[in-house]
């Protein structure tokens, strides 16, 4: 029975000294995990943020009527159409009745309602590519995407306007 009793002291001494030893490793085992996570320091600018140059009233005639017609606007024409804007004291209005003239001209270059609809992103694309010199992001594709689908009174004619007539459209 003596030997059972001293086993049991050894067993208390060596629960005890166990039970220490855990509570002095405790604070050293439990430590929360880094949760941070390494980005990449990237520049993240709208698409037309390097166009920061204003387009002239005459850049603007030009530019618009080689984006309609696809060719180049005679100087007697272009200083005509130069001076109506000049003599218009708001030139968004004098831009609005320059691209409705332009459109109501004979010789403009758009696709028909059926092939804009047959191939809506190279349409997207393509408009892009044509006035805002750039390729359109996938927001941008998304939303004409979207405009274009959901309704069908939606024209090639109209988003020719309000590309020609969007402010980023203004800037070079």
């Amino acid at each position: 029975m003596q030997i059972l009793i001293n086993g049991m002291r050894v067993y208390f001494k060596l629960k005890t000294i166990l039970i220490y030893l855990l509570f002095l490793a405790l604070p050293f085992s439990c430590k929360k995990q880094d949760d941070s996570y390494i980005v990449n320091t990237e520049l993240i600018l709208p698409a037309n943020a390097f166009k920061t140059k204003q387009k002239t009233d005459q850049q603007y005639v030009a530019i618009l009527h080689a984006n309609l017609f696809q060719q180049a606007l005679s100087a007697n024409e272009l200083y005509d159409v130069a001076q109506c804007v000049e003599s218009i004291g708001d030139k968004e209005v004098a831009r609005e009745v320059i691209i409705s003239n332009f459109m109501n001209k004979s010789g403009v270059i758009m696709p028909s309602d059926s092939m804009m609809r047959a191939d809506i992103d190279g349409f997207i694309y393509e408009t892009y590519k044509r006035f805002l010199v750039r390729e359109p992001t996938e927001a941008e594709t998304t939303y004409f995407k979207n405009y274009i689908n959901s309704d069908p009174n939606v024209t090639p004619e109209l988003v020719y306007f309000a590309f020609a007539l969007s402010n980023e459209y203004l800037f070079y």
